[in-house]
C-alpha cells in the first residue's frame, strides 16, 4: 500500500493529499519532524541511515525524523517516530520544541526533491546509546558525537552527515543556550 501524505501551501495549511513518491518526484510541500537527541554529558547521538534508503543512503541523520502523517500533528509524529525508531515510549512533555523552517533540499544520490516544513524538537537522553532499539530496515545503528567535534569536522567527517543536519545541529545548540 502506498503512503500518502498531506500536501501544504505556504502557509502550512493542508491543500490535499498525495503518494509519498509522487511528492519527493514533484517538490511538493509537506510536512516532517526531527527529533536531536543530546545527552547530559554534551554528545549529540545521530541515527546512521541504512544504505539502501531511498532518501539520503548511508549518512548519518537527527537521531528521530519522519513525515507527518494524515491526521496527525508535528508533535504526535514525533512520539510516535521516536518510538519506532528507538523504542523510547517519551510523552510530549519530554520534548523541548526548537523551531519550525521551510526547507528545500535534493539529495543528489537519488534525485529526490524534499520541500517541507519542519519542526524540530530536542530530548535529553540520560541513558545509554547501544540501549536504543534500531528500528530493522531503516537504520544500521545510532552514534554519539561530542558537540565540540560537531563544530569542529573536517571535510571527510561532514561527508557523513546528511548536509542540513549538521546545520540544523547548531541550531539545536543555539536554540538550548547550551544549557546541557
Amino acid at each position: 500500500m502506498k503512503s500518502l501524505l498531506n500536501v501544504v501551501n505556504e502557509n502550512d495549511e493542508i491543500i490535499g493529499e498525495e503518494e509519498r513518491g509522487e511528492i519527493h518526484r514533484r517538490g511538493l510541500l509537506h510536512r516532517e519532524v526531527h527529533v536531536y537527541f543530546l545527552t547530559p554529558d554534551k554528545k549529540f547521538i545521530f541515527q546512521h541511515r541504512a544504505p539502501d534508503k531511498d532518501s539520503y543512503p548511508d549518512l548519518l541523520d537527527a537521531a528521530v525524523g519522519g513525515h507527518v502523517e494524515i491526521g496527525d500533528s508535528y508533535l504526535e509524529t514525533a512520539i510516535k517516530e521516536t518510538k519506532e525508531e528507538t523504542g523510547l515510549d517519551l510523552k510530549a512533555e519530554d520534548f523541548i520544541f526548537i523551531n519550525k523552517t521551510r526547507r528545500h533540499s535534493e539529495d543528489p544520490a537519488t534525485g529526490k526533491i524534499n520541500n517541507v516544513f519542519g519542526e524540530s524538537y530536542a530530548y535529553i537522553f540520560k541513558g545509554d546509546v547501544n540501549d536504543l532499539k534500531v528500528e530493522t530496515g531503516k537504520a544500521v545503528g545510532f552514534e554519539a558525537w561530542a558537540i565540540d567535534k560537531i563544530m569542529d569536522l573536517n571535510d571527510a567527517e561532514k561527508k557523513r552527515f546528511i548536509p542540513y543536519i549538521l546545520e540544523f545541529s547548531k541550531t539545536v545548540l543555539l536554540e538550548l543556550n547550551n544549557n546541557l
